[in-house]
């Protein structure tokens, strides 16, 4: 099964679904996307695959999204990827594509049902223990 995730390594939870694909014994395509940011078309479709809004897209806790007024429902999608384009850390992460669905995984074990081997339990940086 082929497994990408959109990832920034700064980010603990993005870290911790990381962790749990390898664990699962899947070796992930990685999108380090604050270096290689989606393009607009790629965008739409992981909001599509998601069965959310473009909105459903965007990372409010620090990022800009405040400043550049994001939350105004009269924004379109349009100015919506433009923002997100312009500022790739709006992006909700980490999203995980698999065979099995496409999906935000916050909180991290939200992966494990998009994985062909879960694994039993993961032992996140924060010390929680998850089980299956």
């Amino acid at each position: 099964m082929t497994v990408t995730i959109y990832h920034n390594p700064s980010c603990g939870t993005s870290r911790n679904t990381l962790a749990m694909i390898r664990q699962s014994g899947e070796e992930p395509v990685i999108v380090e996307y604050l270096k290689h940011p989606p393009d607009r078309a790629r965008l739409r479709a992981l909001a599509d695959a998601m069965g959310v809004s473009i909105r459903g897209l965007l990372r409010e806790k620090g990022t800009p999204f405040a400043e550049l007024g994001l939350g105004d429902p009269a924004r379109t999608d349009d100015e919506l990827l433009d923002a997100i384009l312009a500022h790739p850390i709006l992006i909700q992460r980490p999203i995980v594509e698999t065979a099995k669905g496409t999906r935000i995984c916050r909180p991290s074990e939200l992966v494990l049902d998009l994985l062909d081997r879960p694994i039993a339990s993961f032992t996140k940086e924060d010390g929680e223990v998850i089980k299956r």
